[in-house]
């Protein structure tokens, strides 16, 4: 696998923000969202090579015991799920934020996938795996990022229409920097009685759009 950066910081999304959490970025994505701000991850050959047994000591010395791998995506790679492996028997509590086009089967149970619901707005929602919506946990995590109108109603269709939340609690809904504002975006999850919880980018309200941070 490859390394494109890692450090620690405040974990800015999902159930989890503001923990203070160990990333590791891989590299490598297979979609190409019009909204990414990771591109410098985007390239399969970004970073540098990195082992497993490596990825577990860097986690050991940032003395944080929550780890999320993130890319690119990470389960591009097929070592990605022996890394969560070995993470977890290392005591770490895993984190793997995906973006919904792989399936989720050989990850270990025990971690807590973030999966995104690739929407209109990304121009990647062709690409979803609906499949993956069977395999989650109640751990689990749905992120729907929004564009606009029109994707949080498609957002709404498949919660419904998987049924998504009878399988976790943790349905999540965020506006896309610039595109949504945080008003209309909790107008429009409020007036919708459905079972999202809104969030915001916090690392992005901190320290913008800088990296490794």
């Amino acid at each position: 696998m490859r390394l494109v950066e890692s450090f620690t910081s405040l974990q800015g999304e999902s159930t989890h923000a503001g923990r203070i959490c160990f990333f590791v970025r891989l590299a490598g994505c297979n979609l190409d969202c019009n909204y990414c701000d990771t591109r410098y991850a985007r390239d399969f050959g970004a970073g540098e090579p990195a082992t497993a047994e490596e990825l577990v000591r860097l986690a050991k010395e940032s003395g944080v015991g929550l780890v999320e791998i993130t890319g690119g995506e990470p389960l591009a790679d097929p070592e990605t799920p022996e890394l969560c492996r070995r993470l977890l028997d290392a005591g770490f509590e895993v984190l793997l934020e995906t973006n919904g086009s792989f399936s989720i089967a050989p990850v270990p149970c025990e971690v807590r996938k973030i999966l995104d619901c690739k929407l209109p707005g990304s121009g990647m929602a062709g690409h979803n795996d609906f499949g993956n919506y069977a395999l989650l946990a109640p751990h689990d995590e749905v992120k729907f990022v929004i564009s606009g109108r029109g994707d949080f109603d498609y957002a709404l269709d498949v919660i419904r229409r998987y049924e998504l939340a009878a399988r976790t609690r943790n349905l999540l809904a965020s506006p896309v920097w610039g595109r949504v504002s945080f008003e209309e975006l909790a107008k429009w999850v409020i007036d919708s009685r459905a079972p999202l919880r809104m969030q915001l980018q916090m690392h992005k309200l901190i320290w913008g759009d800088r990296t490794g941070v």
